[in-house]
């Protein structure tokens, strides 16, 4: 049981840095955060193992500026399997590399977090991702060196990894589309449980630039909550929402109008 809840803790934590960081702060700009917490996200970033700050952030950058076509890294019409997993087993599209290139990453490069994270990235990925979570296992809970590399190092990674694809792959392909029914990126409940309430995705890509990534609160948002807790503590401040004024436009022109099939919550935004 220990060892089930030492390997959540550190897929909580790193999946943390991965939705709150690299992509609400560092891809969106949809806060900002202090020093400190910048640091946090770092090194719960290396322990995800998910490429360095940098390049998550291109590439991310990349998915919404050109979603749903060849230069989308991870592109849904190439097929499910493709956005999972698939667009990093393959040489990428000559219209990633080319539009890639054309990205403004100026504002990441500036944070001397990233430029930390990026000269030392490969040794900091081994330590935090690899050898520490193998040392709390082996020291801290007793057991084998093989079982604690596997389970809290192999393992952990595997879990933090597929949550975040199914952002890709799964909000992508099945669910609601509330606010633009013209692309494909999906509101879905299970991606927003496993990915940390990434999972509201058709609201996300009509306001990408909002913290919460959705109109529902905390319903299934951990990240929403941990970014809140952040700016109570004064580690985040300026973050940035939609109105109900604005959701309401684009929910009356381009949504699909459908009844989801899960209780949600009245939209928390105000006007």
């Amino acid at each position: 049981m220990l060892m089930v809840c030492t390997v959540m803790l550190l897929v909580f934590y790193s999946g943390h840095c991965i939705t709150a960081g690299h992509h609400r702060l560092w891809t969106h700009k949809s806060y900002k955060a202090k020093l400190p917490l910048r640091i946090f996200y770092m090194i719960g970033s290396c322990i995800a193992g998910q490429n360095d700050i940098y390049t998550w952030v291109r590439d991310h950058r990349m998915h919404h500026k050109y979603v749903d076509t060849d230069a989308d890294p991870h592109n849904i019409q190439r097929g499910f399997f493709f956005a999972h997993m698939g667009w990093l087993m393959c040489k990428k599209h000559p219209d990633v590399t080319e539009k890639g290139n054309t990205v403004d990453m100026s504002d990441v490069l500036a944070d001397p977090v990233v430029q930390f994270q990026r000269r030392y990235y490969k040794r900091l990925v081994v330590l935090f991702s690899l050898i520490i979570p193998t040392l709390i296992g082996v020291y801290g809970l007793g057991e084998s060196v093989h079982v604690s590399f596997c389970t809290l190092a192999m393992g952990r990674y595997m879990l933090v990894l597929h949550g975040t694809w199914t952002v890709n792959s799964l909000a992508h392909y099945i669910g609601y589309q509330p606010f633009d029914r013209t692309q494909e990126a999906r509101d879905n409940l299970f991606v927003s449980f496993f990915a940390m309430g990434e999972g509201w995705h058709n609201y996300h890509h009509v306001f990408p630039w909002d913290y919460s990534t959705s109109e529902l609160g905390y319903y299934y948002n951990y990240s929403k909550v941990f970014i809140d807790l952040m700016a109570k503590i004064g580690q985040a401040y300026d973050l940035r929402t939609a109105t109900l004024a604005q959701m309401n436009r684009w929910k009356n022109t381009k949504g699909d109008g459908k009844e989801r099939w899960y209780t949600v919550s009245k939209p928390q935004h105000k006007d």
